[in-house]
């Protein structure tokens, strides 16, 4: 058996109440993470592998989405503490202010709710797992 190694996930579409509130939400949020709008339209909007669209987008159907959990990459600290502060000015709502997790040591993260309640993550895995990535790259 032959597994294709490319990345995990393609895309994910956000079905959301109120457009105009995530375009805000998102929007501080990936500027702050370096990553530019895609593309917009009055409907939806999309940034990299995250798709957005209002409830009556020919795309959602007509239904919006559950809660979910996105976790972004942060390139260090600093911007994870960045991304949390753009996030609240930009309506989020705290769910974790930045600081160290018990996940793995180095792990530290922030999490906000978006407008619709999904749980948004910025997370930097800390300078020691890095390293330890970039050796099991070098084999």
């Amino acid at each position: 058996m032959e597994l294709y190694r490319g990345r995990l996930i393609d895309h994910l579409h956000l079905v959301v109440r109120d457009i105009k509130a995530s375009r805000r939400f998102y929007g501080a949020l990936l500027e702050v993470l370096g990553i530019p709008i895609g593309g917009e339209a009055e409907d939806y909007f999309w940034a990299d592998e995250l798709f957005v669209s209002s409830a009556d987008s020919r795309a959602a159907l007509g239904v919006l989405t559950g809660r979910h959990h996105l976790a972004l990459q942060s390139k260090d600290r600093a911007m994870v503490d960045t991304f949390y502060e753009a996030g609240l000015a930009a309506g989020g709502k705290d769910n974790g202010a930045p600081g160290e997790r018990h996940y793995h040591p180095g792990y530290y993260a922030a999490f906000l709710l978006d407008p619709d309640g999904n749980n948004i993550e910025a997370v930097f895995h800390g300078e020691a797992k890095r390293r330890a990535a970039a050796v099991v790259v070098s084999f």
